[in-house]
């Protein structure tokens, strides 16, 4: 990503509309369709109808052996949200006649299990307070007989009458046999949990998997939940600083370091905690080697008295550990108090199918990771960057649909809109422009992305130096005049997200 005017080469000619054409490779709508599909974007940025599918997954899995079933810890939970979803089944509920009430289902299994829906768990969705749809796959593993050392999750998506809505899939999941018990090396952070990633907390009362409860929040508290869990950023924090200032530090996460457990979902956060090792059910209090995947430790406050985070049923307290007389470096723990700590991933899918004509899939889902700008002058090239691009994409910046060619799975290049083409007074503009970069497929179905694309200009005369009054506005003078307060390369372009 880039931003900033810097990020960016500038334009050498930018108040005039270009008179050089695309390249004939680069293809455009034909402009009966153009003006369809431009009345639907135009329609969709003023009422988004959002559909959202977010995945959340742990990064490593543990491989079941024999007859045993080690089902993933926490489970792969997936969230539907946006109003698009109850737009798009009122539709299909009015052209089916005798459907009423059509449900959303899921079906997720192991891209290492192939197309067979019998070998994947059947997903139904309930709504939760926040109007999201909620569901969760509880009983999948990974067996022995499969030699893959790294897999992802596959889900599809049905309406319940039949119709199939899109296939989706996880980030990368690693395959690992158990909990390494070996200090971890800094040489190899395959297992290592850095400051600021995503990880997820369970407990297991003695060691029982009916008894596993997460850490999460609801309704803006911390509890321990049976059902659901919650990803959490892990940040490391400068021990020496007061709790008020509490900069954040990058590195790898070790043991007696300061860090703060903020909530991905809702961003409530706990107070500074010192992450400690469990050995037996002790805190040790003299370890400071990496912490590693399925680790067992314990939060203890920052400058309390030997308070740790405790879980009691569903409720999270605070416990206070007993030292040892015999071993100052130990702490004695409940079982409560003791935390399993896993890595997690989000994958999130943004579509709006509302205005779309055609049954078919939503997926592949193109998603967009980084814009690369190059060129200027009368024709500025954007490089789109990410993953599942085909060729019946186009890039749109807002309501403008922009030449494109589709270049790989991966890219897809497009000749960036003149600015004319947001602005009837592009000849006066000393504002930034700044408008959504979606992805449009032919037959109408939007993709949204979290990028912009915006146009800048950078002003070279002293704030609230007027232009002069005497210069008609449509003269060739009044152009000159322009380019004489502004720098000759005034007019950057850049991307944000």
């Amino acid at each position: 990503m880039c931003s900033g005017a810097d990020a960016a080469e500038p334009l050498t000619h930018p108040y005039r509309p270009r008179s050089r054409s695309p390249p004939r490779c680069w293809l455009r709508s034909n402009p009966y369709q153009a003006d369809l599909l431009r009345d639907g974007v135009r329609r969709y940025l003023q009422l988004p109808a959002e559909q959202t599918v977010l995945i959340l997954h742990a990064k490593v899995a543990q491989k079941s052996y024999g007859n045993e079933k080690r089902f993933f810890c926490p489970p792969p939970c997936v969230y539907l949200g946006g109003p698009g979803w109850k737009l798009k089944q009122e539709q299909l509920t009015a052209r089916d006649v005798g459907e009423a009430g059509l449900r959303v289902w899921g079906y997720m299994g192991l891209d290492t299990m192939g197309s067979s829906l019998m070998e994947t768990q059947k997903l139904s969705f309930e709504e939760q307070p926040d109007a999201k749809g909620f569901g969760c796959a509880k009983a999948l593993y990974i067996s022995d007989a499969d030699k893959c050392k790294h897999f992802r999750l596959v889900l599809k998506l049905f309406f319940s009458n039949g119709q199939e809505i899109g296939t989706f899939h996880s980030k990368l999941i690693k395959v690992i046999s158990k909990p390494s018990q070996k200090k971890q090396s800094l040489k190899n952070t395959d297992l290592c949990i850095s400051s600021g990633s995503k990880v997820s907390l369970f407990n297991r009362l003695r060691s029982q998997t009916v008894s596993t409860r997460y850490l999460s929040v609801e309704g803006g508290a911390f509890i321990a939940s049976a059902r659901q869990w919650a990803a959490f950023t892990l940040h490391l924090a400068d021990e020496r600083c007061t709790r008020s200032e509490f900069p954040l530090r990058e590195g790898y996460i070790r043991y007696g370091s300061v860090v703060q457990l903020i909530c991905t979902a809702t961003g409530i956060t706990l107070p500074p905690l010192i992450i400690r090792k469990v050995s037996k059910q002790y805190a040790m209090l003299d370890v400071d080697e990496p912490i590693s995947q399925l680790h067992k430790c314990a939060f203890q406050f920052q400058g309390s008295d030997h308070m740790y985070l405790c879980l009691s049923t569903e409720k999270v307290i605070q416990f206070q550990a007993s030292p040892c007389p015999k071993e100052a470096n130990r702490e004695l723990l409940n079982d409560g108090s003791c935390w399993t700590i896993i890595g997690t991933e989000t994958v999130e899918y943004s579509f709006s199918e509302s205005l779309a004509c055609a049954r078919e899939p939503v997926s592949p889902v193109p998603l967009i990771t980084a814009l690369q700008l190059s060129g200027g002058g009368d024709v500025a090239m954007l490089e789109v960057q990410g993953e599942h691009f085909h060729a019946h994409l186009k890039v749109w910046f807002g309501d403008v649909e922009a030449e494109t060619m589709y270049r790989s799975p991966k890219s897809l290049m497009c000749v960036v809109p003149d600015v004319s083409a947001f602005s009837s007074d592009w000849r006066w503009l000393r504002y930034p422009i700044t408008v959504p970069l979606l992805l449009v497929r032919d037959d109408g179905l939007i993709y949204s992305s979290s990028f912009t694309f915006t146009y800048t200009p950078e002003q070279s005369f002293l704030p609230g130096q007027q232009l002069p009054a005497d210069v008609p506005q449509d003269s060739d003078a009044l152009l000159n005049s322009i380019h004489q307060e502004f720098t000759r390369t005034n007019f950057h372009l850049f991307m944000q997200s």
